[in-house]
């Protein structure tokens, strides 16, 4: 490789943490059948784990049953991209089965929606009509909870642009 090649400054952990918690839209690359399956997703984070709400039907199903081994993508960007951060967290989806741990996501999903003032339109991509109150997240399954484990901090790619 020339010695001429910039390379981007990584990010420490505390700066992939801080984005992890600031964002709530990412990117899941699955294991496609020929080509990498890449589907948006938005997320809560409780301090320790993301939780992701998954429509019961779709590719990313399928593949998700088939591997579950993922990578997830959050990234931040200016308009004019003088500064850009993101962070790849290769890892393992596993479905939250407990009934009392996926009320307490549904419930930080509903507060995510309430606190950023997000559109009544991203509940269609949690199988539910926009027009149905957001609360309807709470009492009505059509979709799973998805948890990300096994994210190793070796495995962890967080890149930045260089401070000016």
């Amino acid at each position: 490789m020339p010695d001429d090649i910039f390379k981007m400054p990584r990010m420490a952990k505390s700066e992939y943490d801080r984005l992890v918690e600031e964002q709530y839209v990412c990117r899941i690359a699955f294991q496609g059948e020929k080509h990498p399956y890449i589907a948006p997703f938005i997320y809560v984070f409780d301090g320790r784990f993301m939780y992701f709400l998954s429509t019961n039907y779709g590719k990313k199903v399928k593949h998700f049953r088939d591997n579950p081994f993922v990578t997830v993508e959050i990234e931040h960007y200016s308009p004019d991209l003088s500064s850009f951060r993101f962070v790849a967290l290769p890892g393992r989806l596993v479905q939250v089965e407990d009934a009392p741990q996926k009320s307490a996501v549904r419930e930080m999903f509903v507060r995510l929606i309430r606190s950023r003032g997000l559109s009544p339109n991203v509940l269609s991509a949690l199988g539910h009509s926009p027009q149905e109150p957001v609360e309807a997240l709470l009492r009505d399954e059509k979709s799973s909870v998805w948890k990300l484990v096994g994210v190793k901090v070796e495995g962890i790619l967080g890149l930045k642009s260089q401070s000016p």
